[in-house]
């Protein structure tokens, strides 16, 4: 009878043993569960994150490559190539034209009287480009070229008579006098530039001052383009002739603002490789966190299990400690 009571004082720690074994497994369970939501939660949210910077990084490029920059720069010149200025008198003459420097030009010597025409001149007939019937009488001069000594350019035109209420001459300016020169077709080439570029006006009895600037532009196809801009003052003439009513005198100088030439140009700062590189380092990221969630899972399995090789060892252990003291206390 000893022997059975000790038998059945054997079993019943097996038997509390056994009542907990589901506990732990139902602990394992829900822990791994909550773990394995916890890391879904962080993957998502990282996945979600890299999506929107790879969004982000092509709408900024594509933003940039509908929307270039514009560059402005800059290039210092002692001597500018020589413009061309396409003169309209109608029915005014030119009387003198000179070429001075350091903005001093002379007192006048018997205004309204033809004088030295020391500039290089070009006179030409060609169709008008918008009419294609109208001919045009045009007088082309060689513009400055020395902007360190700043030299400028004198004329003086004279109007005998009109029948308008205004008075005016037409001209306008071109990149190049020696390109005019050197061209074969000149009608063609002035039908060109009427085309190109804008016209301006001055009055008579003002002498107007005309500073002039360059400005180059870059296209996308890699052609040039040449615009002039101007910055005119106008001063008037006190006429102490005596002369009759409708005679009108034009005085006009031109010369250059300063020795930049602008050029201008649109520059594309989006570049390819740079978001094709930051694509790359998004995808290995979301790599690596897979990689990392998979070895945090891993590790908290190799963590648990053995938490619970401790634990059945350390029940083991006292189970068999107890049984032992538990023997000995029968006999």
């Amino acid at each position: 009878m000893e022997v059975h009571e000790d038998a059945s004082s054997v079993i019943l720690p097996d038997s509390e043993l056994g009542t907990t074994a589901p506990s732990l497994r139902f602990s394992k369970t829900c822990l791994k569960n909550v773990f394995s939501v916890i890391l879904l939660f962080i993957y998502l949210l990282l996945m979600a994150v890299a999506v929107f910077l790879v969004y982000q990084t092509i709408s900024d490029f594509r933003e940039k490559l509908k929307h270039p920059v514009m560059s402005v720069s800059y290039k210092e010149v002692s001597l500018y190539d020589a413009p061309g200025i396409a003169f309209y008198p109608g029915k005014a003459r030119l009387l003198s034209c000179k070429h001075h420097y350091y903005d001093h030009i002379p007192p006048l010597i018997n205004p309204g009287q033809p004088g030295d025409i020391e500039c290089t001149t070009q006179r030409i007939n060609y169709t008008d480009p918008f009419t294609n019937q109208t001919m045009k009488y045009a007088l082309v001069v060689q513009g400055p070229r020395d902007v360190k000594k700043k030299e400028l350019v004198f004329l003086q035109f004279y109007l005998n008579g009109t029948d308008q209420d205004f008075s005016a001459i037409d001209y306008l300016l071109f990149s190049s006098f020696q390109e005019f020169i050197n061209s074969p077709e000149k009608a063609e080439f002035m039908k060109d530039c009427e085309s190109s570029y804008s016209g301006w006006k001055f009055s008579g009895g003002f002498r107007t001052w005309v500073k002039m600037s360059l400005v180059k532009t870059k296209e996308e196809d890699g052609s040039e383009t040449v615009e002039f801009k101007q910055e005119t003052s106008v001063v008037n003439y006190i006429d102490q002739r005596t002369k009759p009513r409708s005679d009108q005198l034009f005085f006009v100088v031109f010369e250059w603002k300063d020795p930049f030439i602008q050029t201008v140009q649109d520059i594309i700062t989006a570049n390819p490789w740079n978001t094709i590189a930051l694509l790359c380092v998004s995808r290995q990221i979301c790599l690596n966190i897979n990689s990392c969630i998979n070895i945090t899972k891993l590790s908290f399995s190799n963590i648990y299990t053995g938490v619970k090789k401790v634990i059945l060892a350390v029940k083991k252990k006292s189970f068999k400690t107890g049984l032992t003291e538990h023997t000995l206390l029968k006999y």
